[in-house]
């Protein structure tokens, strides 16, 4: 739901089944006699969620990942084999993605010499709260998931969990932006409550399988840092135009997310085409923004150089990390897809 400010109706379908499959198993149990709910004592929730029911909150989680619309893959080849031969196909094909994105993308390279020192510990400092601001994120919707948090995320309203998520998330990032960096408190402060929003709302991605979260994660990690060196070593200001474009198909994507509230179930290959559309579509428009987002960080480093703005790393790695959220949380859910195929 972090990813809610760029895409923000995607986790509600999913955050919406399952009140509905939860009810589903409580009223199998209504032929009790009702004088038996009465003389019951209150217990806490971690005594009335039952494991049967924590089942049922995970299973509906799980499928809501996948809607039904895609036809059956064929069985992938790189799959089978000894961890040797999969890490090198693996090594392989991450080398060749890099070499690949540097060829197409990065044909023209500075002619200024090379980045020069203020620029890269700029970018040093952003890529740096960038990776504690995705720390605190997984620490805490690690935290908050053990406690049984993601149950009762997936037991509200989902119009409610979207309205109260919207307002934290750009309540506190917008506090952040305002906020001048010689005011630690406050920066940091409505930083570190932009992350646990995330946290809070983000939550429930640990009912997927934890291989799956690592390779999303890695995964994630390795596409960043490869088109953050193209962005980084590319002509100045080379794809700061991609920012109109970008903000299109951002749009276009959140249109697509809307789909399944509005189409009926019949329309199959529309919801399969509108699938794709967010999910591949999502990808490729959040891979742009990383693009975007290091040279527009690279641009601010040099106005900052010269006194036009403020040094402000804190704001520039809110950007990153929504940026990460939106690509990891579209991995998981693409892996997830692919394992049930198999």
């Amino acid at each position: 739901m972090a990813f809610m400010l760029r895409r923000p109706f995607a986790v509600v379908n999913a955050l919406k089944q399952a009140p509905q499959v939860a009810s589903r198993s409580f009223q199998t149990q209504a032929q009790a006699p009702i004088r038996n709910a009465f003389t019951k004592q209150s217990t806490p929730l971690r005594s009335i969620i039952t494991s049967s029911q924590q089942n049922v909150f995970r299973n509906t989680f799980r499928q809501s990942a996948r809607r039904g619309y895609q036809s059956q893959a064929t069985q992938n080849p790189l799959a089978q084999g000894s961890m040797t031969q999969r890490l090198i196909y693996g090594g392989a094909i991450f080398g060749g993605t890099l070499l690949a994105i540097n060829l197409v993308f990065n044909r023209e390279t500075r002619e200024d010499g090379g980045m020069p020192l203020f620029e890269r510990e700029y970018l040093n400092d952003t890529f740096l709260h960038t990776g504690l601001g995705i720390g605190i994120i997984g620490i805490a919707a690690r935290a908050l998931h053990m406690n049984g948090w993601s149950y009762r995320l997936m037991s509200a309203n989902p119009w409610l969990v979207l309205g109260i998520g919207l307002v934290g998330s750009i309540g506190s990032m917008m506090i952040c932006y305002n906020t001048h960096p010689s005011n630690y408190m406050l920066k940091y402060g409505s930083w570190a409550a932009f992350n646990l929003t995330q946290a809070a709302l983000l939550s429930p991605m640990f009912f997927f399988s934890p291989a799956i979260l690592g390779r999303a994660g890695l995964y994630t990690v390795g596409i960043m840092g490869s088109i953050a060196i193209v962005g980084a070593t590319a002509k100045q200001d080379k794809y700061l135009y991609l920012g109109g474009p970008l903000l299109a198909g951002v749009a276009l994507v959140a249109l697509s997310g809307l789909a399944p509230m509005v189409l009926p179930a019949t329309a199959v290959r529309t919801l399969a085409f509108t699938e794709n559309m967010w999910l591949y579509g999502g990808l490729a428009v959040f891979m742009g923004f990383t693009l975007y987002d290091v040279q527009k960080i690279l641009n601010h480093s040099r106005m900052a150089q010269r006194g036009l703005i403020p040094k402000d790393t804190v704001n520039e790695s809110i950007s990153l990390e929504l940026d990460f959220i939106n690509i990891f949380v579209r991995l998981v859910q693409i892996m997830s897809m692919q394992q049930r195929r198999k």
